[in-house]
């Protein structure tokens, strides 16, 4: 996907006052696999509840404004990291919760287990041993692992030449088999978690790292790469080989391969972070977290409280002992002397090499989308005086930040009371997952069955599915893990992968090893005869992470290393994720489910008009919103100069002034708990979030324009997206396949359109 690794462990804290005892606890683990396009950062985020607000559910991300960390989890690639729908609910930071609590098959008694013939991590298989790997085999067979892909690079780098079956092929299978076995152990984790699996884990991990920094800086693998870039053969080769060849040297060349020894070795402390990090010692990140804050902003009647938990929010980690601003100086300060050593101005470019956009596209897609945002969110501001004002509130003509989530939530209420409790029972999850498979074979001409099982599976309620194609030919497979369990599961959604396309890794007699893919999410299982019943984020939530499943899966590239999703650039990867949600909302899908699952009624058409209404409800407010953040992240990645005359508070407030219509407090610290651009992987990459959203909503209304009552009309535009966006996955550069897909680059008019901001972009 164009990943590059980032490590940064960072110590960030946060000084709360005696009132706000909200206060979360958490321990970065990194994980980094690196590869062509297979090189990104892991974080793992362990958080205890608060016990204020100990009674709200947990929140995900993507309803908070498109803010969650998604698309990374695991080593492999993990969509989603908290269910993507809380970020359209205002927050730019929510984290999984990672029980303490240990499985029944990792008990604290267990050993390592030495033997390598009995290791299951070890063994060849079709599926992975998901039932019988445990705690005990992380150690040792981790170890053999590596010491074995050790052996095998230092082969390779001894007889390695410009060709494919003597550079690419083998350095396939080393990447390849690492990621497949790193990602059963990061799997496990969240989904069957103990506390001596993370001690498993974070023990071993170290040298994963290690060894990851030392096939990236291999001059002679980058050396080969170069040879066939600049071989006479170099334009006999197909999109995919081009793209493996380019994003190879250009990860090297990320990965400080042309440093010398000094530089290196700087470089390599830069990438390392801290060295003895534990999750008994840290470093940690201790923050007022969005299941605890939001709630109080949106429902608390105490004015004075919801003061004071704001400026705590907003001020935290920014004074005393607790105070992150050096921290983040220092973190600008190594990145800008990382991308220096690396021959770059700043940062940004650093970053945008495995983008899609530059940061000039990236800057002028802000602008336009800012400038088609401010009016209707200075007019979403005067809605909200006259509506407090209309309900007699004594703030109405003094309305503050404190004050905004509350009567937003009271008007959105009055005009779209919509209680996501009430409409559970029109969402039964066997009906839901009808439909979408349902969706799936009109739109794409495949038929998903059950084939439990097949595989081992890591709980009793996890689901097994074959993919077929229009010939009944087996094409892809997927688990499905749907139900929360809270003492080994963290919460949220997300996709990842199991293992890819790969025409190096077929089985004998086979053309290529077929995708398998999993897709976890967090509903409330079933009870008595009473089926699975979701709310419609959590239908939205489905819908999203099986986008991604999707383009991992019906990918149609053979070379392994660009397959699926392999290879996809950060900021293009959401593109069928995104546009799998829009389905939600268009009326033929929506009413095939919301059946009510005891009396078969159809979801009320009052009710459907009102989520379609709700879809829009202060767009241009929260459009702003996250035009703050990520506007902030670029200029601080592209300007800003650490230790030179403005702070990073400065640069906040001079953004500010064009992204809020109301100012910032004076005394607002929020960077100190922005964690997404400091501890996690967005750094000169918040941007993405709306770029993404950009390339989805236009590649919908791809069917919009062709009829989306035009059975015929639906049907080709589908079988022209499996072609293209799904099917050619890493194997060309996004905006090639989105051309072919579409027709033209993509624009921003559809994502105004569906947000109700068109208006107002036509005069910009």
């Amino acid at each position: 996907m164009g990943y590059k690794p980032q490590l940064k462990i960072i110590n960030m804290r946060l000084g709360l006052t005696k009132r706000v005892q909200i206060v979360v606890t958490m321990f970065l683990t990194m994980a980094v696999t690196i590869s062509s396009s297979l090189s990104r950062t892991t974080i793992k985020l362990q958080q205890r509840q608060p016990r204020l607000l100990q009674s709200y559910p947990l929140i995900s991300p993507k309803h908070l404004h498109k803010s969650h960390l998604c698309p990374l989890y695991s080593s492999a690639f993990s969509f989603c990291l908290l269910h993507h729908h809380y970020i359209k609910k205002k927050s730019s930071s929510s984290f999984s919760t990672l029980s303490h609590s240990s499985s029944p098959t990792m008990t604290s008694s267990s050993v390592d287990i030495l033997d390598e013939t009995n290791n299951p991590l070890l063994q060849d298989f079709t599926f992975p041993p998901f039932d019988t790997v445990e705690a005990k085999h992380v150690r040792p067979g981790i170890r053999a692992l590596l010491k074995k892909l050790e052996s095998d690079l230092v082969e390779l780098e001894k007889t390695v030449e410009p060709t494919w079956p003597k550079l690419v092929d083998p350095l396939e299978k080393i990447v390849d088999r690492l990621q497949v076995v790193w990602g059963i152990v990061h799997h496990l984790k969240g989904v069957k978690d103990s506390d001596e699996l993370r001690s498993a884990i974070e023990e071993v991990q170290p040298e994963k790292v290690k060894f990851d920094l030392r096939l990236g800086q291999s001059k002679p693998i980058y050396n080969a790469f170069k040879a066939i870039q600049e071989s006479s053969s170099w334009d006999t080769l197909n999109d995919a080989c081009k793209r493996i060849v380019e994003g190879q040297v250009k990860e090297a060349v990320l990965s400080g391969v042309s440093l010398e020894d000094d530089k290196r070795e700087s470089f390599n402390k830069i990438q390392q972070g801290h060295e003895n990090a534990t999750a008994e010692n840290g470093p940690w990140i201790i923050t007022l977290d969005a299941p605890s804050f939001l709630p109080v902003m949106q429902h608390a009647l105490n004015r004075s409280l919801r003061e004071e938990v704001y400026r705590a929010y907003v001020t935290r980690a920014s004074s005393g002992d607790l105070d992150n601003t050096p921290i983040i100086n220092q973190i600008l300060k190594l990145r800008l002397e990382k991308a220096k050593l690396l021959g770059y101005d700043n940062f940004a470019e650093v970053s945008m090499v495995t983008k899609m956009a530059t940061v000039d596209k990236a800057k002028e897609l802000l602008e336009k989308l800012r400038s088609a945002s401010w009016n209707p969110a200075v007019q979403d501001m005067e809605n909200l005086k006259k509506f407090s004002k209309d309900q007699n509130a004594v703030e109405a003509n003094d309305l503050n930040h404190w004050d905004i989530s509350f009567w937003s939530e009271r008007l959105r209420e009055s005009k779209y009371d919509i209680n996501q409790e009430e409409l559970r029972p029109f969402f039964s999850l066997p009906k839901v997952m009808d439909g979408l498979f349902n969706l799936a074979k009109t739109l794409f001409e495949i038929d998903i069955e059950p084939a439990d099982g097949l595989a081992p599976v890591w709980n009793k309620d996890v689901r097994f599915y074959c993919v077929k194609d229009s010939l009944g030919s087996p094409i892809a497979y997927f688990y499905f893990d749907p139900y929360s369990r809270p003492s080994e599961k963290r919460g949220g959604a997300w996709m990842d992968e199991v293992v890819g396309r790969s025409r190096v890794l077929a089985p004998n007699g086979t053309s290529a090893r077929l995708p398998v893919a999993h897709m976890v999410c967090n509903q409330s299982p079933p009870v008595g005869d009473k089926p699975s019943l979701m709310t419609f984020l959590e239908v939205e939530t489905v819908f999203h992470e099986f986008g991604h499943t999707l383009q991992h899966m019906l990918t149609k590239e053979d070379e392994g290393l660009v397959a699926g999703i392999r290879g996809v650039e950060w900021d293009a990867v959401e593109l069928p994720s995104q546009f799998m949600e829009n389905w939600c909302y268009q009326r033929d899908t929506l009413m095939s489910i919301a059946k009510h699952y005891e009396t078969g009624e159809t979801l009320p058409e009052e009710i459907y008009l009102k989520l379609l209404a709700a879809r829009t409800f202060r767009a241009g407010s929260s459009s702003l919103r996250q035009l703050r953040f990520a506007s902030l992240d670029l200029e601080l990645h592209t300007k800003y100069v650490p230790g030179g005359s403005d702070s990073i508070y400065d640069v906040d407030q001079r953004v500010s002034q064009k992204t809020q219509v109301l100012p910032p407090l004076p005394e607002d610290r929020y960077l100190c708990g922005f964690s997404h651009i400091f501890a996690g992987g967005y750094a000169a990459g918040y941007y993405s979030y709306k770029w993404a959203e950009v390339l989805s909503a236009d590649a919908f209304s791809a069917f919009e324009d062709a009829g989306l009552n035009n059975d015929k009309a639906v049907k080709e535009t589908g079988k022209r997206f499996r072609e293209t966006v799904l099917a050619l996955g890493g194997g060309k550069p996004p905006l090639e396949v989105f051309v072919e897909f579409r027709g033209r680059e993509p624009s921003p008019e559809a994502l105004l359109r569906h947000n109700g901001l068109l208006p107002v972009a036509v005069s910009v």
